[in-house]
């Protein structure tokens, strides 16, 4: 990060990092995000860290611990009594940004998501246009949209054309490659894509997902490991005027 800083001179750094924990009790490798690596990520320059569906992953005081701190947010269209938050304010080289956290029920795919330890009773993730309309913005505004549907990201970010200034599409793992700049001022790219391991499924050692699609118990397989390839960025670089977005690039490393 601090290479990539001063590279492209980037005054506002927002990773998703839900799927930064790498050991420890009660962890699967590749799922969640705890203190430890985040302070980590803080400490290299990033200035705001998002999650989506894995932001529960993981011991729940952990969970807690990790979703308290001030520049770590949650999909924002949670039920109440969900720990975290799911937007932020920040000033940064004389600008204003609000960072904003929202997922589709598309990225939900569990019956019995983690986050419902924290609910009394079962409920899903709210729509996002209605939960977007709630959210007190300034400055120009950065979403990550946590989806599956390339669809859902796409028409969102046109109903938000010229309010904000980026709807980045996280989830999927895979980066998309059209960039697209809308008239309103609104960039938009479906996937940034993974930072991680290469040559496995979504940056994970093929084994369980393997046996999962043949049928097998994948269960008696050994933890989740990282995939063995080499290493891959996906990220974008927005260039910021006021409020508006004026390019949007590939970065590569």
């Amino acid at each position: 990060m601090p290479g990539l800083r001063e590279q492209h001179r980037i005054d506002l750094a927002v990773v998703n990092a839900e799927n930064a924990q790498r050991s420890g009790p009660q962890i699967r490798t590749g799922f969640g995000l705890t203190t430890e690596v985040a302070e980590r990520l803080l400490e290299s320059g990033i200035d705001v860290i998002t999650g989506g569906n894995h932001s529960w992953d993981g011991e729940i005081a952990e969970v807690e611990k990790v979703l308290a701190h001030p520049k770590v947010l949650r999909p924002f269209n949670m039920p109440d009594g969900v720990p975290g938050s799911g937007v932020l304010q920040l000033s940064v080289s004389g600008s204003d940004f609000t960072v904003v956290n929202l997922m589709s029920k598309s990225a939900v795919a569990e019956p019995t998501p983690l986050f419902f330890r924290w609910l009394t009773e079962p409920q899903h993730v709210a729509p996002v246009w209605p939960a977007w309309q709630s959210i007190d913005r300034s400055g120009a505004v950065i979403v990550d949209f946590h989806g599956l549907s390339i669809f859902e990201k796409q028409s969102f970010a046109h109903a938000v054309d010229g309010t904000a200034a980026a709807v980045l599409g996280t989830h999927t793992h895979e980066p998309t490659l059209p960039l697209h700049l809308l008239p309103g001022g609104t960039a938009l790219v479906t996937d940034v894509g993974m930072t991680g391991a290469t040559g496995g499924v979504i940056g994970i050692d093929p084994a369980h997902w393997v046996a999962e699609i043949r049928g097998e118990d994948y269960g008696a397989l050994p933890p989740y490991q990282l995939a063995s390839g080499p290493m891959a960025m996906g990220a974008v670089l927005l260039t910021i005027n006021g409020t508006r977005c004026t390019a949007i690039e590939r970065v590569l490393s």
